[in-house]
């Protein structure tokens, strides 16, 4: 199903605005920066692979958008939010976007830096002996047993913004996971000390994804003296006028909500339980958020016009600026190697592409064949949500099912179909 908003719609928000006293209607179709009308013959390749991906039951369902700085250029919506029993798809289905809110976090935080509330290179507020008195974890003795270090340095919010702080996630570090089982041999003493999540390598030395995002919003609570929900509600989402993005979601935006699909060994998928509405009072920085595609698609755009979006900014330009450079140097981001393939598949979004972490972002540090640009920005979220951003062509788009594990082949595959897509149609225009 495809949606797009004709100049009567506009229209007729416009004059209920304006009967409401929010708006005048004359400035209101002034600043009308609906896009010139899109010529479907080259989009309906992608429109195609989306029907035949869904119908074949290779993904349950799909929203997927792209815009420049003129608008919404691409709007599609495929398939069920639930396999075979679910309702279609829809622009304002909910999905579960998981660590795609980590750049939302690095947003607040740079907010942060902005107002000198915080620094990029000064050690990070001692919140937590975790990352005010970090410990490395060396090795393990002959017994098994993990042997810990004071680190060689402190943890920096550049750090941790770019992962080269030290946390990784079990999901892909093969070492963390091997300490997370060493500590059931150890006594209850000696577990109250270890429960302290170490570090598996000194700061600023290597990078590897984890949970440093999380520390950035405790961080970012600590700072502002509010919980993190009320931050970015106050901060970002209200004022970009994104009504979908949240922590806890209502009994209406559930509804809407689409289900996770689990992909079988055979290749087909399975619909999982709805998950339990929350009643959670903190939050991570680090996962945990719902989002729509046209509320993510807000997000992206600000920051593909330098942190401002229709009048409202939340960044400065040269603030955005430093989120797409590389911040970490002679460091190579490296494919990430799954201990959980039931959760995530291998991660390599860029196969042959030397990769870079800005702040917020992965970077392509060479132009991919067919599509994005060198140094465009992109991440993604567990069930196989994602986004890029592309500066030097002045596109970006999100792309959203719920699947996992992470890295789907037959998501990622629709997904760089997408990209191509989107590319050759802005060649031909």
């Amino acid at each position: 199903m495809i949606y797009r908003p004709s100049r009567r719609d506009v229209v007729k928000t416009a004059v209920s605005l304006t009967a409401a006293g929010a708006l005048d209607l004359r400035t209101v179709l002034a600043h009308d920066k609906m896009p010139a009308p899109i010529d479907r013959t080259t989009l309906s390749r992608v429109d195609s692979a989306f029907q035949a991906a869904t119908q074949a039951g290779e993904v349950p369902g799909v929203v997927a958008l792209a815009a420049t700085d003129d608008g919404t250029i691409y709007e599609g919506c495929f398939g069920r939010r639930r396999l075979h029993d679910g309702p279609a798809m829809t622009r304002d289905t909910v999905f579960r976007v998981a660590s795609m809110v980590k750049l939302i976090t690095s947003v607040a935080a740079l907010q942060l830096v902005e107002q000198n509330r915080l620094s990029l290179d000064a050690p990070v507020p001692e919140i937590d002996p975790a990352v005010g008195s970090p410990r490395v974890l060396e090795g393990f003795d002959v017994k098994g047993l993990p042997l810990l270090r004071p680190a060689a340095r402190p943890i920096t919010l550049r750090q941790l913004l770019t992962h080269t702080a030290g946390f990784t996630y079990r999901l892909w570090d093969a070492k963390a996971v091997q300490y997370a089982a060493s500590l059931k041999q150890l006594t209850p003493a000696q577990k109250v000390l270890a429960s302290r999540s170490p570090l598996m390598f000194d700061p600023g030395e290597r990078w590897q994804y984890g949970p440093s995002i999380d520390w950035v919003g405790r961080i970012v609570e600590f700072v502002s003296g509010v919980p993190l929900d009320v931050y970015f509600r106050k901060n970002i989402f209200d004022p970009l006028g994104m009504k979908d993005t949240s922590f806890v979601i209502s009994p209406h935006q559930q509804a809407r909500e689409a289900s996770v699909h689990r992909r079988r060994s055979d290749g087909s998928l399975v619909a999982q339980p709805m998950e339990p509405r929350s009643t959670k009072q903190s939050f991570s920085g680090g996962g945990g958020i719902y989002s729509t595609g046209p509320d993510y698609l807000t997000l992206a755009r600000t920051l593909l016009r330098g942190g401002s979006l229709d009048g409202t900014r939340i960044l400065r330009p040269e603030t955005v600026g430093l989120m797409g450079e590389n911040q970490i140097g002679k460091i190579d981001v490296g494919v990430l190697r799954t201990t959980a393939p039931a959760l995530s598949n291998d991660v390599d979004l860029c196969p042959g592409i030397s990769l870079k972490w800005g702040f917020g972002h992965m970077i392509n540090m060479q132009p991919i064949a067919h599509g994005r640009g060198a140094r465009s920005l992109t991440w993604g979220g567990l069930f196989n949500t994602y986004y890029w951003i592309d500066p030097g062509k002045r596109v970006t788009a999100v792309f959203m099912t719920q699947v996992l594990p992470f890295a789907d082949n037959h998501a990622l595959r629709l997904y760089r179909q997408f990209e191509r897509e989107i590319y050759a149609h802005m060649k031909s225009a």
